[in-house]
């Protein structure tokens, strides 16, 4: 099986695939416009750029072929049945009640989780604001994601409940963000919040996705050389549990950040955290015999499809030799695990819709604080509901 396949499958698990006269309409994986499928002869053929420039089976042809599923009986007689959507009901009691009730869970079960900081001993100077009531600050103006100007209301109204003893101005939250020193705090709230499943997650999936920035790359060859501008971008790098989407961990690197060498710190994290980790999914982007290796010495089975281009060869990693045969032999069973995978997906879709998916500040520093404060907020919003 290879990557187109792959996606194929992945589009008809997950979007709407609609027949009309024509064919069939694939919707694009990017979220953009759709595709026709059409039968030409005993094939099918895409108008998509892959399929006619290239001359290939394309993702979508692969996701009309799972999502028609073709039967013979007993007689030899062939019948064609349309691949069904699994719904699920909606509980709206209980998320009337998560919704109504949200925010004051939130800034309560916020308020607990920052206790966890050592407040800093000040022997000089004008009063500072407390590191746990700033961090309690940067957290709820990213969840509430105001501005830093009009986040000001905001703090004054948590000073009015209690929650903290000074409201700080527009400019102290964005300082704070900027200190290389928060983000080890911001790792140690993030593992802490996520804490609270150990007993419940045991199956993992880790994946990548980009937040932009306000900045613009390349400034000099967009002025003068007319290129379209382009957005910088931050990465995060999280490790999430399948039944929750919880984020047990997580890793912010620049853009062209890799995402193979990743996969080792934040499983150990999780790992030396008290998760009781038995499986993890990941794509090809992490494909390696020391992922493999890692993952069979803490106790756990990797799920990480081998590129078109992967040998059997151990190389001294028999876990890599094992799990390619069972790749290549048992192909759907490994499928089943790996789909698992979408969970990631999932989480960062939950993040970036809740939160947004661009990041307000300037510098490289206070873009990795300011992603590493939604990622707490989305493992609390998660105890909410």
């Amino acid at each position: 099986m290879d990557e187109r396949q792959m996606k194929g499958m992945e589009i008809a698990q997950k979007l709407k695939i609609r027949r009309n006269e024509k064919g069939w309409i694939v919707p694009s994986q990017s979220g953009h416009g759709a595709y026709l499928v059409h039968n030409e002869g005993t094939e099918t053929k895409c108008d998509c750029p892959d399929c006619e420039s290239r001359g290939v089976k394309c993702k979508h042809q692969w996701a009309v072929e799972y999502f028609i599923k073709q039967e013979i009986d007993a007689h030899g007689n062939r019948a064609t049945t349309k691949g069904m959507r699994i719904t699920y009901t909606q509980d709206w009691s209980a998320y009337n009640k998560a919704q109504t009730s949200e925010i004051s869970l939130f800034d309560k079960l916020l308020g607990d989780l920052v206790k966890i900081i050592s407040e800093q001993s000040q022997r000089m100077g004008r009063p500072r604001l407390g590191l746990q009531e700033g961090i309690y600050c940067a957290i709820e103006k990213v969840y509430s994601q105001l501005s830093s100007r009009r986040a000001c209301s905001l703090y004054n109204k948590v000073k009015e409940r209690g929650d903290i003893g000074k409201s700080p101005r527009y400019n102290v939250i964005n300082i704070l963000l900027n200190r290389e020193d928060i983000t080890p705090i911001l790792h140690e709230l993030l593992s802490v919040s996520a804490m609270p499943l150990r007993s419940v997650e045991t199956t993992f999936a880790t994946d990548s996705s980009g937040f932009s920035t306000s900045q613009f790359g390349q400034y000099a060859v967009e002025k003068y050389g007319g290129e379209t501008r382009k957005h910088r971008w931050v990465k995060a790098h999280i490790l999430v549990g399948t039944k929750t989407n919880v984020i047990a961990s997580a890793r912010i690197t620049k853009e062209q950040g890799g995402d193979c060498i990743q996969f080792a710190p934040m499983v150990m994290e999780a790992h030396g955290n008290g998760f009781d980790i038995k499986e993890i999914t990941a794509d090809m982007g992490y494909s390696s015999r020391a992922n493999y290796n890692l993952a069979e010495n803490i106790g756990a089975t990797a799920y990480i499809p081998f590129r078109s281009n992967a040998t059997g060869k151990s190389r001294g990693s028999y876990v890599w030799k094992k799990m390619y045969h069972f790749f290549q032999f048992n192909r759907e069973e490994f499928m089943e695990h790996y789909h698992k995978r979408s969970n990631a997906e999932s989480a960062f879709k939950m993040v970036k819709m809740k939160f947004g998916d661009k990041l307000k500040n300037k510098n490289f520093t206070a873009q990795k604080n300011e992603l590493l404060c939604k990622l707490i907020a989305h493992n609390i919003c998660g105890f909410d509901t």
